[in-house]
């Protein structure tokens, strides 16, 4: 599912994202999680095709990303990132956006229509 798409089906805002190129990247699965330690252990592969739904707004979970090379983070319940985590993001040119839906019902509009989630083994 290309970028532009995803942040119509949640009626996300862009806090960073480098260039308008990015709005036609694919991403075929997702994960949402407030906790990173199970970011790190439930991500075993397919990173860059992986979106990130958080509402841990904050370097921890661009660290967490940067860490699994994924390219995009949307932080749900209209949370947005400070002026410094801000800077970060652009550091390591991580798409960032902002959602006012709740991270349950950012999974259920994104599952419907036809995201994946992350196989977990």
């Amino acid at each position: 599912m290309k970028v532009l798409d995803i942040i119509k089906i949640l009626n996300a805002k862009p806090l960073y994202v480098k260039d308008e190129d990015f709005y036609n990247v694919d991403f075929n699965r997702a994960f949402a999680s407030d906790l990173m330690s199970d970011v790190l252990a439930l991500i075993k592969k397919e990173f860059e095709e992986t979106l990130l739904l958080t509402g841990l707004c904050n370097a921890q979970s661009l660290r967490t990303a940067e860490m699994l090379d994924l390219k995009c983070l949307i932080y749900v319940r209209g949370k947005e990132l400070d002026q410094d985590t801000l800077e970060l993001a652009k550091e390591m040119d991580i798409a960032i956006f902002t959602t006012n839906c709740t991270m349950y019902e950012a999974c259920g509009r994104l599952y419907q229509k036809g995201l994946s989630s992350i196989d977990v083994v």
